[in-house]
């Protein structure tokens, strides 16, 4: 029963963030393609913000009308959304009509919004729904959060989606001189696009079936706890038994899950193995949520904005590395969570830095686009997909201590927890939304056909 939870939490996990994360994979071969090209990452990026009124309404409901919103409900409703969109989203991406004069992948947003409605509403609901199981599954959790962007990233590789030649193409044009016109040929490098392994279709269908398995997931775990009470009833006395969250107080929640409620012996020896609960005065508390809205802006709001001007200068295939091993990079971070986990400041403030050196880098390059350093060389290729990795992993590895530590506090510490992740990539990409597509910041180019100063 308990690997079988484990497994059911980790493929629940899962389904939080695999809509969106799948998008992000399929960058390199959507910007090839739709007519926002280069800055469609940032469009995405405020989609995606715009869809926290789904966070923003759970957040305020728990504030003013606690236990009027059953989370179990929410979550059945927003996945059955995820499921629908991601199936409708096969079938009408590509699909374009004119605003202002100029073609917009209307389809395509409009359905990247109701994906990033359900995985933005994820963090306010999945995480609390959590509480009711046993603290050692909130790992396996966390775990198929990170598997949300290694599979699509595997997919993507498999795809080998947005891959390019320069091609030396021929042209002839049309030369006047005096009263005489001739045709005279040139010879132009231009980007050639490999033909994928399968199509962005049959992607979609694939993010499909996850979502789908994140449904029945969540089914069996919602029965979970019945079946604990029926098989622990001598060893959890009733009045602590987690059968529903609505039914229990956020003091309650803590005590139970931090392993420190007055507990018959033998109670106490089956929760010996659940976290110590580590108490924090209120200045080192505001500390760890300034830092999860810092690390969310960046990795959820700034930098996705312009990872294709940080990256494509260097070519197409820098650009489908950078974005699929980053993905990976997030459940490896989960992965040396479960085995090295620190619940130390110091280290969470630490690894901020070292996450936010890497990010500056990232954003450095994308600053001189489309002629940044290194841009002929290979270890500048090697530099910038580097970057990204360590970027994406030491930072998500910041957010597992954060969600951990504050896991062993209560119900509302994780909704908390929820609403300034969201409330920090919120911030992040209405900085970056009007820099990118307003003001131009940032400059695009044909990769193949680019002259640089040397």
């Amino acid at each position: 029963m308990a690997l079988l939870t484990h497994l059911l939490a980790c493929v629940f996990g899962m389904g939080s963030w695999v809509a969106v994360n799948g998008l992000w994979v399929e960058l390199p071969l959507l910007v090839t393609v739709l007519p926002e090209q280069w800055d469609l990452p940032s469009y995405i990026t405020i989609v995606i913000q715009m869809a926290n009124v789904g966070p923003l309404f759970v957040t305020l409901m728990h504030r003013f009308r606690p236990g009027l919103l059953k989370e179990v409900t929410v979550i059945y409703v927003v996945v059955s959304v995820g499921v629908v969109a991601c199936l409708l989203l096969a079938f009408l991406w590509s699909y374009t009509s004119p605003i202002a004069g100029r073609p917009h992948s209307t389809a395509f947003l409009l359905l990247t919004f109701f994906l990033a409605l359900v995985d933005c509403t994820s963090s306010v609901t999945f995480l609390p729904f959590m509480m009711q199981l046993q603290p050692q599954y909130l790992t396996s959790f966390f775990i198929g959060e990170g598997l949300s962007g290694l599979i699509p990233a595997l997919i993507a590789l498999g795809q080998g989606a947005g891959i390019s030649t320069c091609a030396n193409v021929t042209h002839v044009v049309n030369v006047t001189t005096g009263n005489e016109t001739v045709e005279s040929t040139i010879f132009q490098l231009e980007t050639r696009y490999l033909p994928a392994n399968f199509s962005t279709f049959f992607f979609f269908l694939l993010m499909t079936v996850m979502m789908l398995a994140c449904l029945l997931a969540f089914f069996f775990l919602a029965r979970q706890p019945k079946v604990w009470e029926l098989s622990q009833q001598q060893l959890f006395p009733s009045n602590i038994m987690l059968s529903s969250f609505d039914q229990i107080s956020d003091e309650e929640a803590g005590s139970q899950m931090s392993g420190g409620c007055p507990c018959p012996k033998d109670a106490k020896q089956a929760g010996d193995n659940l976290p110590e609960k580590v108490s924090y005065p209120l200045g080192k508390l505001t500390l760890i949520y300034l830092l999860i809205g810092w690390v969310s802006a960046l990795t959820n709001g700034v930098l996705p904005s312009v990872q294709s001007y940080s990256c494509l200068p260097y070519g197409n295939t820098a650009y489908h590395l950078a974005t699929t091993l980053s993905s990976m990079a997030n459940p490896l971070a989960c992965v040396v969570a479960m085995v090295l986990l620190g619940r130390s400041l110091t280290l969470m403030g630490t690894l901020t830095v070292v996450g936010t050196g890497f990010g500056a880098y990232n954003m450095a390059i994308a600053v001189m686009s489309p002629c940044p350093l290194l841009q002929q060389s290979q270890w500048g290729d090697a530099a910038i997909v580097l970057s990204w990795v360590l970027f994406t992993g030491t930072l998500s590895y910041v957010k597992v201590m954060a969600g951990v530590i504050l896991r062993s506090r209560s119900h509302s510490a994780l909704v908390w927890y929820g609403a300034l992740e969201q409330l920090g990539s919120l911030l992040g990409a209405l900085l970056m939304f009007p820099l990118v597509n307003v003001y131009g910041f940032f400059q695009s180019a044909d990769y193949c056909s680019l002259q640089c100063p040397a």
